[in-house]
């Protein structure tokens, strides 16, 4: 789930953050507006990132090519990752599309559609360090806070000390600079981030675990969720989401690939 844009803060309309008063909306409502309002984190490249002032990446497309299925306009919301769960139970906007993994913890508090990608959480460390989930005993390893890598961090035996960042970037740059001896992350970002930092000696490891990543929604907003599985149904059906994953990953990326 996790190259970021470095300067996000910078580069984010005022506009798009979060703010404003509840839109509690089921289907009937969303469709009656003509509008859907859908949030995402905004700085999680190849996911959902600013190309300059432009919101872009491949779930950024995605649910623009699922909301015209649907007939609607699409508004974005930029939240901070870790803000998403509470704001979605406070219905800010009608779904977030972010690249949740599903867990049972997060199905407690919100619905997950279909799942839009397959993951995995990746070990990356110096060519020297621990690759592999064995080699991790003993050691620290940097997470992004409030992510399924982090939680998969906790259930690794042997870890000496799990350091917890804002986002990818800051974790990194603790494994660049040593402060960390390993980095758990989304595969695809893993692979990104090592794609435009092929000089530092860091170099992908052992997969963790498997993700299935999936929009989440309020909980029994059950139209909304059927809606959502149908857009993404046709997307797959009709060739966009194959060139949309062609785009940014150059492979399928779906969990049926």
């Amino acid at each position: 789930m996790r190259f970021l844009a470095r300067l996000l803060s910078a580069v984010i309309p005022l506009s798009l953050l979060l703010c404003g008063s509840a839109v509690a909306r089921d289907w009937d409502a969303i469709k009656q507006s003509g509008t859907i309002i859908v949030a995402t984190e905004g700085g999680f490249q190849p996911f959902n990132y600013y190309d300059g002032p432009k919101l872009t990446g491949f779930e950024v497309e995605l649910a623009e090519a699922i909301a015209k299925k649907l007939g609607l306009k699409l508004e974005w919301r930029v939240v901070p990752f870790d803000g998403q769960i509470a704001a979605l139970k406070q219905d800010r906007f009608d779904f977030a599309i972010a690249s949740h993994g599903y867990t049972a913890e997060r199905a407690k508090s919100v619905d997950f559609a279909n799942p839009h990608y397959c993951t995995g959480g990746q070990i990356a460390a110096h060519k020297d360090g621990p690759l592999t989930v064995a080699a991790l005993d003993g050691k620290t390893v940097g997470v992004q806070l409030a992510t399924s890598y982090a939680d998969a961090a906790k259930k690794v035996k042997g870890i000496k000390t799990i350091k917890t960042y804002k986002g990818d970037p800051e974790a990194f740059a603790a494994l660049r600079a040593k402060k960390v001896d390993a980095w758990i992350s989304d595969k695809f970002t893993v692979k990104a981030t090592l794609d435009k930092n092929a000089d530092t000696g860091i170099s992908a490891g052992e997969l963790v675990f498997v993700e299935r990543v999936s929009m989440i929604l309020r909980k029994n907003n059950k139209a909304l969720a059927e809606q959502l599985n149908q857009g993404l149904a046709e997307v797959m059906k009709d060739g966009t989401y194959k060139a949309l994953s062609e785009k940014y990953f150059k492979e399928d990326v779906s969990c049926r690939s």
